[in-house]
């Protein structure tokens, strides 16, 4: 058992673009239900009610979603304090944000920062990673949890740990989203798919952040230090914290410092970001097609058709992603639809 407390950390500010026109900036695909009978953010919410383990949680999101966060919290009867972001910066500063108020609390916690648009089907081996991550944590080390791969995946970042053959190891090097060459070769030199959720020594990280982004790190301060309280939520400072970086926390900090280490784990996780991932994590039928809502099929192979509001029907197609709700709909070859964002900024209106 930890000896210092584990604070969780819901990074909820996404916008999930890829997953338009089911996913928009009104309800980001963190809301919605996609991997079973509650949304993404509340089975991330799931997954640390252990309170003799985890503290009492905190989220950081977008202030325009202050309203369905606490919705979405109010579901499952689960309370958090908010920390509400008045701009998108990426995580970087949100993350720098969240550490100072877990600092207010304790300075020697820890604090377990993750994505709330992720998707994991063995939540216990995700606990039972973290309980072994905070060994390494409370001695100083930032641990990062890596997904031993089944897949020579693209869309993933890598870790490579190095030599040795303790639990937790340090990381050598990261690679991002290689092609389907390198990913493979990867793979057989024992890399691992970079997660994106990070156990972390408040303390140590703080004094990271000074050291290799203190850029970030001053602008979170500010925004932090000059934010609007209120009973469990506290809104940063909109003139400080739009003037932030708009940086990753991977690229500011992890790629930087030099106390990275790795803790393997298999979860069963996905992190859901792009229709043809729920295609590969959907049921499928007998056809290899995955459907949900109002959707007829005949004669097709091997696509992803959902219909929301709507009622959807193919014929004799293949290997397509098919999406129609009120807010649009998309018609992709299954494998680009990574292109979505792509597609959304030619929708946009020109100035």
């Amino acid at each position: 058992m930890p000896t210092a407390p584990i604070i969780p950390v819901f990074l909820s500010g996404g916008g999930g673009l890829r997953l338009w026109p089911l996913s928009h900036g009104g309800r980001p695909k963190q809301f919605l239900k996609l991997a079973g009978d509650q949304t993404l953010f509340q089975q991330a919410l799931g997954r640390v009610s252990d309170a003799s383990l985890f503290a009492r949680p905190i989220v950081s999101g977008g202030g325009a979603h202050e309203t369905l966060i606490a919705e979405q919290l109010a579901e499952i009867g689960r309370e958090a304090d908010l920390i509400l972001e008045p701009a998108a910066r990426d995580t970087g500063p949100a993350v720098a944000a969240a550490l100072l108020e877990c600092a207010a609390r304790d300075p020697e916690a820890l604090a377990l920062v993750m994505p709330t648009d992720h998707a994991v089907g063995r939540p216990e081996a995700f606990v039972g990673a973290v309980e072994l991550g905070a060994q390494a944590a409370a001695l100083g080390s930032i641990v990062l949890f890596g997904v031993r791969p089944d897949h020579p995946a693209t869309g993933y970042g890598y870790i490579r740990p190095a030599a040795g053959d303790a639990a937790v190891r340090p990381v050598a090097r990261f690679e991002e989203k290689p092609d389907a060459r390198r990913a493979a070769e990867l793979i057989a030199e024992g890399c691992l798919w970079n997660s994106g959720m990070f156990l972390m020594p408040v303390r140590r990280t703080l004094e990271e952040l000074e050291r290799h982004a203190p850029d970030v790190l001053q602008a979170a301060e500010v925004a932090w230090r000059g934010g609007h309280r209120a009973p469990g939520r506290l809104t940063l400072d909109k003139a400080a914290f739009t003037h932030a970086p708009k940086i990753a926390i991977d690229r500011c900090l992890m790629e930087r410092t030099d106390r990275c280490a790795v803790a393997p784990v298999d979860m069963d996780w996905a992190d859901l970001g792009s229709w043809s991932s729920l295609w590969k994590a959907g049921k499928k039928d007998e056809a290899g097609a995955v459907s949900d809502g109002s959707v007829t099929l005949h004669d097709v192979q091997n696509v992803l058709v959902r219909a929301e509001g709507l009622s959807v029907t193919a014929i004799g197609v293949e290997d397509l992603i098919i999406v129609a709700t009120p807010q649009g709909v998309l018609v992709a070859k299954r494998g680009r639809d990574e292109e979505v964002k792509a597609l959304l900024d030619k929708m946009a209106p020109k100035a």
